[in-house]
């Protein structure tokens, strides 16, 4: 059973643009300790625990503990997609592509909507924190 260690709060925001009178926003935000906590060792699947959802955008953090996108599955997203590695070790394979991008600590990369690709593997030495910002 997946517990959640975050707190949400709701945030309605005023935006006023001079083509039209103002915009009303909601904007949810998972309030957590640290991006490092609760991290668990071994998970038998990645975890996606959001931490931020406005309109135009969506971050997660994204815990992996040796896990891999299964055999011939692609991701396929509708919205571009910014990683950054915060720990631990992945390789992506993109569809178009022959070699694996290797990501280490402090890797980032920009992934375009409907770049086909897939996480060839993480490392199960520790776990690979990922913060991924879709917009």
């Amino acid at each position: 059973m997946h517990q959640s260690y975050f707190t949400k709060k709701t945030i309605l925001s005023t935006q006023i643009s001079p083509y039209s009178t103002s915009v009303f926003a909601s904007v949810t935000i998972a309030s957590m300790p640290n991006i490092f906590a609760n991290i668990p060792q071994n998970a038998p699947q990645e975890i996606f625990e959001t931490l931020l959802t406005a309109p135009a955008m969506h971050i997660e953090r994204i815990v992996s503990t040796g896990q891999e996108t299964p055999e011939n599955q692609w991701y396929d997203q509708d919205k571009n997609e910014w990683i950054l590695l915060l720990s631990g070790e992945a390789a992506l394979r993109f569809e178009n592509e022959t070699a694996d991008r290797v990501l280490t600590k402090g890797d980032y990369l920009h992934i375009p909507a409907h770049a086909r690709h897939r996480v060839q593997w993480t490392s199960d030495a520790e776990p690979t924190i990922w913060l991924a910002i879709f917009y």
